[in-house]
């Protein structure tokens, strides 16, 4: 490094045997010393990356040193290409393998398709078509990728703090000697977002410069990385519970989970002791360390999200129309409405967050296959064909209930004929094409009971219409949705859109099961529909229903399914706000899950719970054809508990530089906190500001709410760079249930804007809960409250 050394300098053999160990450290650090797809990685491989059979480029990829970035050579200069220059192994959805791509497709037959692979990047980036030299070398990266992928999920918040300092060690190493200069140790301070004063630094510089000459060795710089990372907060609390400030004995760390609201039984903290005490005699003794205690508080069973709400824990046995379905408009679209790429991806991006309702517009396509895009625009088109195997292969990796697809039909009889024909070969057994049972329903099936299945949601053949022939009947087509309602609703004069008169297919007629979509009637005589009828809501029509009728719409959308689907003037994809929807037990409630921003962070907030598995029960008091729920009247009605929520935010860690392109840029951090529920719920506050220092800002600033209606609501938290000239930069959010908050002292886990990880950045608060001036621990008690007020 920088500076003079004492020590007689290193021969080529030796730089080259420490040079080798440096970068198997972090592989070695993660387990996969041994691996031979991730040494293959790292040696680098000459491919070809593909866009079209006319744009095709020899590239090299490698795996980089800290075993989590892959390098990919670029020709281009610009900052955005070299930003794009590499990328991140949590960056990835997925990898494909074979010719699955589009532009991948398009070259099956003229390349070996066992010798190709793609990778799928969460959010807008694009994806990356590759061809290898050898089917070997292919096999090689998509196992490796997908190690890494799974390697990266399972680490400790301690082994991201540790890879995350150590990544950032090898950066501010300019010789790679190492050992660190003091100029390299303020280089590494600015690299991990921190302003120490330049005495505070100096003096910690020398403090663990024990060997006085100026550069600190490899246990030197453990230690000052040590004393970067200590947190004198978490020591506060342990201090607080342990009465020699030294150890927590078992009695004291269970009145410490007591106070939580966790299981203070003693089996408990022995658990607790054994899995996070790394300290023999202490282990043996039954106590806790200061730096076990770290270790626990750091842990994903110390997050403020509910662990045992990772999992499905709801009554899946109840009908449909009593759910939250986590539902996708226009999936096929990358970006815009009017000019963007129509294509498979973005259905493997919703299905792996959990959607269960994506969407098909579906209009005649060339050589008799139908195509998906949004129609009399410039967005490209894609096959449905190969939209449907992309589904076939998606459906339920990430959820195992059942799937809804949502037709926009354009098509012509035989072309509907060919979509019929398409879904029942690629989906067979999955799709259901009749009725669970011979017998009448007077409620929807259960998710439960349509486990595994994928439901076409559509038009269908009405019996007064059956004698038109058969093979056809008229329906009416809409280009804003299939079922457009702007004129259906009563007192609400608008122009209807321009309809044409088409044929519906008797074979695409006939899949239509449970989802069948019919115009909106008005509530009279709503217990008379079939529950297997459903209609489609635009975003302001849906919203005037709540406002002027909202208990009829909460009753209708107990036995019905009723679909919100975005304002056709949204011609960028933004987003309405869902809340507002859910206040009116709007069960398909779709957004453009393209468009990252707070309305697909509250989206992936409410389908958090339950295991993520796209279907989340409906508060009980919104299940029921006579309930008296208003979502603009809720004072002293059902779901109505005042509850007093106050947030203590305590401190962040790791937030990262949001203007990387300058050196000594360090944010100045914020936190909001944001409560969304029914209106009179909505509130946010802030925290003040923290000046240049992203690294371990803490506030001590505490947040009172008070909440209505509790079960409804959903708690954000939000980071902010301020500016004092412009518009705050986003850092990082999560956003959670209210009823999966955990009281005590949390961390909580930010992500970004694309919904994954921002690790290791993280909040520190202290959550408390009270009803009626009762503090409130467990999520149980309240909800046990709950049902007894009920």
């Amino acid at each position: 490094m920088l500076g003079s050394g004492k020590s007689p300098a290193a021969g080529p053999r030796e730089q080259k045997r420490k040079v080798a160990e440096k970068t198997a450290d972090p592989i070695r650090k993660l387990g996969l010393l041994d691996n031979e797809d991730i040494r293959v990685m790292m040696q680098g491989s000459n491919m070809v990356k593909v866009r079209s059979s006319r744009w095709q480029k020899s590239r090299n990829l490698r795996l980089l040193e800290d075993g989590l970035t892959v390098w990919c050579e670029s020709t281009k200069s610009s900052r955005k290409a070299k930003a794009q220059q590499t990328f991140a192994v949590t960056e990835v959805e997925c990898v494909r393998e074979g010719c699955q791509s589009e532009a991948l497709r398009r070259l099956s037959g003229s390349v070996p398709d066992n010798r190709c692979f793609t990778v799928v990047f969460r959010g807008a980036r694009k994806s990356l078509d590759l061809l290898c030299p050898c089917e070997d070398e292919a096999q090689r990266w998509v196992r490796g990728l997908r190690t890494l992928k799974e390697r990266v999920a399972n680490m400790t918040q301690k082994e991201k703090l540790d890879h995350w300092i150590r990544g950032y060690l090898r950066r501010a190493d300019q010789n790679q000697d190492g050992k660190m200069s003091y100029d390299e140790v303020k280089r590494l301070l600015q690299m991990i977002n921190i302003d120490l004063s330049e005495h505070y630094a100096r003096s910690l510089f020398k403090r663990c410069d024990r060997s006085g000459d100026g550069r600190l060795d490899h246990i030197e710089i453990e230690e000052f990385c040590r004393e970067l990372l200590r947190r004198p907060e978490l020591d506060a609390v342990f201090r607080h519970y342990s009465s020699n400030g030294c150890v927590l004995s078992t009695a004291e760390l269970r009145d410490f989970l007591g106070d939580q609201g966790e299981d203070a039984s003693l089996n408990h903290a022995q658990d607790l002791i054994l899995t996070y005490e790394l300290n023999d005699w202490a282990q043996k003794n039954q106590f806790m360390t200061q730096n076990g205690f770290t270790m626990y508080m750091l842990s994903w069973e110390n997050d403020v999200f509910n662990p045992q709400h990772t999992r499905v824990y709801q009554d899946m046995t109840r009908p449909l129309a009593h759910y939250f379905i986590s539902s996708s408009h226009n999936t096929y679209l990358t970006k815009d409405q009017v000019t963007s790429a129509s294509s498979t991806e973005p259905y493997i991006r919703a299905l792996n967050q959990g959607c269960r309702c994506v969407e098909l517009d579906c209009w005649d396509g060339d050589k008799g296959e139908p195509v998906i895009y949004h129609g009399h625009t410039l967005t490209s088109k894609v096959p449905f064909k190969e939209v449907i195997e992309t589904i076939a292969q998606y459906a339920f990796k990430a959820s195992p209930y059942p799937l809804i697809l949502s037709l926009e039909n354009h098509c012509s009889v035989e072309q509907q004929a060919v979509m019929a024909k398409h879904l029942h070969a690629i989906l067979g057994s999955k799709l259901l094409t009749k009725p669970l049972s011979s017998q009448p329903r007077k409620d929807l099936p259960s998710p439960e009971e349509l486990k595994g299945y994928i439901l076409v949601k559509g038009k269908k053949h009405t019996p007064h219409l059956g004698q038109l022939g058969k093979n056809s009947s008229y329906t009416s087509f809409s280009s804003s949705s299939d079922d457009d309602l702007a004129s259906s609703i009563k007192n609400t004069p608008k122009k209807e859109p321009a309809k044409v008169c088409a044929k519906l297919s008797q074979e695409l007629s006939d899949l239509v099961v449970y989802c069948r979509s019919v115009p909106f009637r008005g509530f009279e005589n709503t217990s008379d529909n079939a529950p297997s009828e459903m209609s489609s809501f635009s975003e302001n029509d849906a919203l005037k229903l709540i406002k002027d009728s909202g208990k009829l719409f909460v009753r209708h959308n107990s036995r019905q399914l009723s679909r919100i689907y975005p304002s056709g003037q949204r011609l960028q994809s933004s987003n309405y706000d869902p809340q507002e929807m859910w206040n009116g037990g709007c069960q398909m409630v779709a957004l453009n899950f393209q468009t990252p921003g707070e309305q697909m962070d509250l989206n992936q907030g409410r389908f958090l719970s339950n295991g993520r598995c796209g279907y989340v029960l409906k508060p009980g008091f919104m299940c029921s054809l006579t309930s008296n729920f208003d979502p603009e009247n809720t004072g002293g009605g059902p779901g109505h508990t005042p509850t007093q929520l106050t947030i203590r935010v305590i401190s962040a860690q790791q937030l990262p530089k949001i203007n990387t392109e300058k050196a000594r840029s360090i944010v100045d951090p914020q936190v909001w906190v944001e409560i969304h529920g029914v209106a009179i719920d909505n509130a946010r506050d802030k925290t003040h500001r923290i000046d240049n220092n992203g690294f371990n800002p803490r506030w001590d600033c505490t947040l009172s709410f008070q909440l209505q209606v509790p079960e409804l609501a959903l708690v954000r938290f939000v980071v902010e760079d301020h500016d004092h000239t412009a518009k705050n930069d986003f850092v990082g959010q999560f956003t959670l249930p209210f009823m999966s908050l955990r009281t005590g002292y949390r961390h909580v886990h930010l992500l970004k804007a694309d919904g994954s990880r921002l690790s290791p950045a993280t909040l520190f608060i202290h959550v408390k809960v009270a009803r009626k001036g009762a503090p409130i621990k467990s999520v149980s008690e309240r909800m046990a409250l709950a049902k007894g007020k009920a």
